[in-house]
């Protein structure tokens, strides 16, 4: 694995061993609570005949350092509301990426979006947690999971009402997903090994997925040609977020790049 995923899942595996009592309780609490928010992330991202947008918010990267320097989760959400975007990626993985679980509430309490909590999701309290905060959907990522870890995670989540995009980055990991369920399959164009971008990776994977499938891009989508080339080969959605987040005027960059897509 990359020197970055290693650290990753180190930190994150020390933070919920260190919140453990934290999780638990609240895990009691709340394990027989449902806020029906099941199907609104996948129902809103798979509006048919256009790309819909899952605009994210991310504070830094371990790759690219500090992303967005006049960082305000409540302005940026405004933004995204404002420019069409069908729901709301908000990073919580605190030591590379800089975020926070209650970014999640300080979107899904104010603005009417469904928010994925994205986060190196390893144990069901995680789950919990981003449920306690208001989040309609999670991310699941195929290549530091096992199976029966992902049929877990898709279990614990469904019992609560709460959509999963799992991530894959190749063919065999493709293969897993649909065999383990999966209703939403994200291309991640960004190789957890080397955290380098290719644009190619979705147009070769995409149509491995079948169509029944709710199909998201993500990674380096940079322009419109490409929002183009994706909608040709059926994806649903796109996830982006560095590419507006690093703009003078964000709302125009959305408009660039969506171009009434969204």
């Amino acid at each position: 694995m990359n020197d970055f995923l290693d650290k990753i899942l180190s930190h994150k595996k020390k933070l919920i061993l260190k919140k453990k009592a934290f999780f638990n309780a609240l895990k009691n609490k709340l394990k027989d609570r449902k806020h029906s928010r099941y199907s609104l992330f996948e129902k809103s991202i798979s509006i048919p005949g256009k790309i819909n947008l899952i605009a994210e918010i991310k504070k830094a990267s371990p790759s690219r350092g500090l992303i967005c320097k006049e960082f305000s989760v409540a302005g940026l959400s405004r933004k995204y509301v404002n420019s069409g975007a069908a729901a709301i990626s908000v990073l919580t993985e605190d030591k590379f990426f800089l975020g926070k679980p209650p970014y999640v509430r300080d979107v899904s309490e104010h603005f009417s979006l469904p928010v994925l909590a994205k986060d190196f999701f390893i144990d069901e309290v995680q789950v919990y947690e981003a449920f306690s905060q208001g989040a309609s959907a999670i991310l699941l990522i195929v290549a530091i999971l096992k199976d029966e870890e992902i049929k877990h995670l898709m279990k614990v989540a469904q019992d609560l009402d709460m959509d999963c995009l799992v991530e894959v980055h190749d063919e065999k990991e493709i293969k897993r997903a649909i065999n383990l369920g999966a209703r939403i399959i994200g291309i991640n164009n960004r190789n957890l090994r080397t955290f380098k971008v290719d644009f190619k990776t979705c147009e070769m994977l995409i149509p491995k997925i079948p169509k029944d499938k709710v199909i998201v891009a993500e990674s380096g989508i940079k322009q419109h040609s490409e929002i183009q080339r994706l909608k040709e080969l059926g994806a649903n959605a796109v996830l982006i977020g560095e590419t507006f987040l690093r703009s003078a005027d964000v709302e125009e960059k959305i408009r660039e790049i969506m171009n009434g897509s969204n």
